[in-house]
Order: structure tokens, then C-alpha cells, then sequence
């Protein structure tokens, strides 16, 4: 064993390109969860809920999406009106499919927003902690 510890780059870009690869070969229809008070956000304000904004990632939602190993990014239409959203990676809480639900919570790394917390600035939000935010999807198609 090496005597001096290794730090590791955060894993969050990579499970993020994974699971959003994973759930659009399974025919389904990614979703991400985004802590909007993250510095670095830029997402449409109107549309954030307790702090959180739900947004549908799939090719036919969105343009241009680019999941690097520090940002998400990618423009859209929002209400008929075209923005370039950015997210820092840390903002990602959970990428999940909307068919069924099925994928990843995140906040365990260091410096990332722990999903828990959540509920302890906000009693009043009426969602219990680990749910997700409910809601219609925010992004769209406009033909």
C-alpha cells in the first residue's frame, strides 16, 4: 500500500454521464434535481421551487447539453423563451428517470450540498427529506 493518500477528482461528473447515458438506452427520460442556491446556478428563477428547480435533460428537451467534469450545460426553452442554463456539478442533487424513478441521489462528497439539510432549513416545506421535488417538468419541446 502507498504510504501517501491519493486524492481523488469528484466521481459526480462521471455517474452523472452514466446514469443520464443509462436511462435515454432504456428509453426513458432523464430528469435532474438542482440545489438552485448553489453559487454558479443559472436556471430559469421562476421556476424554482423550495430552493430546487426539476429539469428534463433528454436530447428532445434540450440543446447543446455538455456534462463536463465541472459543469453541466445546455440551452432550452423556458415558456417559449430560449436561455442557456449552466450548472455547476456540486448543484447536482439526483439525475433520475421520470417513467419510473429510478436512479442516483447525491451529497456525499466534500463540498457537495448534502440532501438532507434540506429539510432542516425548511420544517415547513411540507416534503419529507429524500423526496422528490413534485412538479411538471420545466423543459419542453417547442416545434
Amino acid at each position: 500500500m502507498p504510504d501517501s493518500k491519493v486524492t481523488m477528482t469528484s466521481s459526480r461528473p462521471y455517474l452523472v454521464r452514466a446514469f443520464n447515458e443509462w436511462v435515454l438506452d432504456n428509453d426513458c427520460t432523464p430528469y435532474i434535481v438542482v440545489d438552485a442556491g448553489v453559487q454558479g446556478v443559472q436556471v430559469p428563477t421562476e421556476h424554482v421551487a423550495n430552493g430546487q428547480i426539476v429539469l428534463n435533460i433528454s436530447p428532445g428537451a434540450v440543446r447543446s447539453l455538455v456534462i463536463g467534469n465541472g459543469a453541466l450545460e445546455f440551452s432550452a426553452r423556458f415558456g417559449g423563451v430560449p436561455m442557456q442554463v449552466f450548472i455547476p456539478l456540486q448543484a447536482v442533487m439526483a439525475i433520475y428517470a421520470k417513467e419510473n424513478g429510478e436512479g442516483m441521489v447525491f451529497g456525499s462528497e466534500p463540498g457537495s450540498p448534502d440532501p438532507d439539510d434540506d429539510g432542516s432549513k425548511d420544517s415547513g416545506s411540507g416534503q419529507s427529506q429524500g423526496e422528490r421535488p413534485s412538479g411538471r417538468p420545466t423543459l419542453k419541446v417547442v416545434k
